[in-house]
């Protein structure tokens, strides 16, 4: 089935227009093209239906939305083709839909762009490709998760994407403040996922509680951000990874402002090489950079700012009370090479510039600037007994 808009007289697309229900549900071989659908924002715009083996191939392209953007498989179906290409979901309430990947303490809420894999079968797949898709409006974000892929979890259903890439996301999951076992994303690659090449061209932003900037529990080869990283929530942390990524590079800069809003965070999993602009984080509890795991070469070619002192932050579905460190490497985090190109500073009072941890590893370490702690009873470096880091690093 092809479903096509011609242009109108003025060249505006025609528009499908949904009431109080669903809009455009699919079965197999669909394509979708040159329209607008306006659904409620809390329906879906386009949604598949149909359960069998082979599903066959989905194009959507040229399209603008209100209302979800949803393609699940289930059991039954072994195989499908999705492809999407230009299109704008400019509102969209995706909170309230039951299909939550669970891990870590936390329930993921869906997505404006929701492509889940919900088979345990694990030769079922699903093969993805989007070419420039934006989600939300600055001041006006989708609500829920924005961009969302997930398999059926670490087994199981899979999805595999050559290549996904957007233009600007904006999105605000509501949380109310305080509950723990709830997060969302602008862009959550979830567990079961693979991408090959992750592009964002323009800035990526979260408003709310919980509100991670950029997400993953899958696999992503090589994630590139071309402008800013940003979040306003408490706990909103800039990037965070539990999954295992190739290379990583955000050109612009990282900046949360909320409460125990971390900027980078490496829980689990690994990435080889990451780079990031600047990172710049303003609420207490917000730390700049902080490793439990191991990683590969770190780069940070400006600056690494906090400025705040003690607060509350989510950590792996509890809520801590944290300081606003530049650098921390926890047990079991390490890190080969980290080079910061400016200062690693923090402005809070009481607040360790450099923090690591019995059991944690920096294996070479360069400060284009210096290591500062501005802040009243603040240090520059806490380095405690059984930490692993360069003598050069102890002397700074």
């Amino acid at each position: 089935m092809i479903l096509r808009g011609e242009a109108q007289e003025n060249g505006e697309l025609p528009t499908l227009s949904f009431s109080r229900t669903d809009g455009i549900a699919l079965t197999k071989n669909n394509r979708i093209k040159d329209l607008n659908i306006q659904a409620d924002a809390s329906h879906r715009a386009i949604y598949n239906i149909l359960q069998e083996q082979d599903l066959g191939s989905f194009q959507f392209e040229n399209l603008s939305l209100v209302g979800q953007l949803s393609f699940i498989t289930r059991p039954g179906t072994k195989s499908a083709k999705v492809s999407i290409k230009d299109v704008d979901i400019i509102a969209c309430d995706a909170r309230h839909y039951p299909e939550q990947p669970q891990k870590y303490g936390v329930n993921v809420l869906q997505g404006a762009l929701t492509v889940y894999n919900f088979n345990s079968e694990k030769d079922s797949r699903i093969d993805l490709t989007i070419d420039n898709i934006t989600i939300g409006r600055k001041n006006a974000p989708v609500l829920g998760s924005g961009l969302f892929v997930s398999g059926f979890g670490d087994e199981g259903g899979t999805v595999v994407a050559d290549r996904i890439t957007t233009g600007a996301v904006y999105s605000n999951g509501k949380l109310p403040f305080g509950v723990p076992d709830i997060i969302t994303a602008a862009i959550f690659i979830v567990y079961g996922a693979t991408v090959k090449q992750l592009t964002h061209n323009e800035t990526i932003v979260t408003y709310g509680v919980s509100d991670m900037v950029l997400d993953t529990w899958g696999h992503v080869d090589n994630w590139l951000s071309e402008k800013d990283v940003i979040s306003y929530g408490p706990s909103g942390i800039g990037f965070v990874n539990f999954g295992t990524v190739g290379n990583f590079v955000v050109k612009g800069d990282v900046k949360t402002y909320g409460l125990g809003a971390r900027g980078y965070n490496q829980y689990d999993g690994t990435v080889d090489n990451i780079e990031f602009g600047s990172i710049e984080t303003f609420g207490d509890g917000s730390i700049g950079i902080q490793l439990s795991r191991k990683i590969g070469k770190l780069t940070v070619h400006r600056d690494v700012i906090t400025h705040g002192g003690e607060g509350q932050s989510l950590v792996k579905g509890v809520l801590s009370t944290l300081k606003a460190i530049g650098l921390s490497v926890k047990e079991g985090g390490e890190a080969e090479q980290i080079n910061i190109g400016g200062n690693l500073e923090t402005q809070g009072n009481e607040v360790n510039t450099v923090e690591v941890n019995k059991g944690g590893k920096i294996h070479a370490i360069q400060v284009g600037g210096g290591i500062v702690a501005k802040g009243e009873k603040s240090k520059r470096l806490d380095i405690e007994d059984g930490a692993d880091v360069p003598e050069s690093l102890k002397e700074a």
